[in-house]
């Protein structure tokens, strides 16, 4: 039947309780990828292919802006946009983040409405 396919999207954090409550909001309209680091993420993204990855900037292993970087370094996977999803709101990071290429920027805690509206706009303005 006329089932629709989800977009998906890749959420990469190392706290387990964020990549939950992202997964919890995300579920019903996604089909939701985890990592728990850059490395893995990088990984995921050219083996999965998602529609949109939510990062982290402060992980192990590999932190967000190296994983963006790689990300967007990458022929493969240089269209998924990537919104990194951390506690630092400082400027000085928004304009880090922009310059490893993240298509947006939401600071912990973020509400619901935030995060949906945030992954709307990005998803409108790089289809």
């Amino acid at each position: 039947m006329g089932e629709t396919i989800k977009k998906k999207a890749l959420i990469v954090d190392d706290e387990l309780n964020v990549r939950r409550l992202v997964r919890a909001i995300l579920s019903n309209d996604y089909a939701v990828l985890e990592a728990q680091n850059g490395a893995e993420a990088v990984d995921m993204a050219r083996r999965q292919k998602p529609d949109i990855i939510l990062m982290d900037i402060m992980m192990p292993e590999k932190d967000g802006y190296a994983a963006c970087h790689d990300i967007k370094a990458d022929q493969a996977t240089r269209n998924i946009p990537v919104v990194m999803l951390t506690a630092v709101g400082y400027e000085l990071n928004r304009q880090l983040a922009k310059q490893v290429g993240a298509d947006g920027y939401i600071t912990k805690p973020f509400t619901k409405q935030d995060l949906l509206q945030t992954i709307g706009t990005v998803l409108k303005t790089t289809d």
